[in-house]
């Protein structure tokens, strides 16, 4: 009998798909980040899953200082290198983490999530808590993650379980009358397969403001 080779980690997996291609993302800021934190002051952030680094690059250079997290040492590598080609790299410091067995350190006025979803094995309901609990007081709470398959995507390649705009604040556990809720919306965007053919993608957007404690 043969054995079944165990599933990769994590960790394996993410550093196989960033070490197997030259790029694995756009090297754009996402849509929604944009459009969600254009009208935020600059003050510290916490960008949780920043792959290659646009989104802390285009934070950074907008006057946020970053601390931008992967599990790849591969995408930190190469977002390291986006900031000092932008001209921030001073202000985006990089760390490695796998989100659950470690986390960062601090609070942020900008806490920043976006698509923190992943095949291989992943907590996404207890990193997201702690992603809040990162929030400083009288800071924000940036949540994008997709509400489902593209419309192309007849033959879904895994199972997957997607969010709801309404189990996710759930599964926050928030306490009471320390949030308010300022977006919290399904967007549809433009998407196109690897063969070309056009289609769309709708993903969920949660924007949380921690109440600032009043002394």
């Amino acid at each position: 009998m043969t054995d079944t080779p165990a599933p990769p980690s994590a960790a394996e997996f993410w550093e196989a798909r960033y070490r197997d291609s030259d790029r694995v993302w756009s090297g754009r800021p996402n849509d929604l980040l944009v459009q969600e934190a254009s009208g935020l002051a600059p003050g510290t952030a916490l960008d949780l899953g920043c792959g290659e680094g646009a989104d802390a690059v285009w934070l950074a250079s907008r006057g946020w200082r970053v601390t931008g997290v992967d599990i790849s040492a591969t995408a930190l590598e190469r977002a390291a290198g986006h900031a000092a080609e932008a001209g921030v790299g001073d202000r985006v410091a990089w760390e490695r983490h796998e989100l659950g067995p470690s986390f960062p350190e601090g609070s942020f006025d900008l806490v920043s999530a976006q698509y923190l979803q992943s095949p291989a094995e992943f907590d996404q309901r207890a990193v997201l808590r702690a992603a809040a609990r990162a929030v400083a007081p009288g800071g924000t709470l940036l949540l994008v993650l997709h509400a489902g398959w593209p419309s192309w995507q007849t033959e879904p390649p895994f199972d997957a379980v997607f969010p709801t705009l309404d189990g996710v604040l759930g599964e926050l556990a928030l306490p009471a009358g320390e949030w308010s809720v300022q977006t919290r919306r399904t967007a549809r965007r433009r998407s196109v397969s690897p063969d070309g053919a056009e289609g769309f993608r709708d993903d969920h957007v949660w924007r949380l403001r921690r109440v600032a404690v009043v002394e």
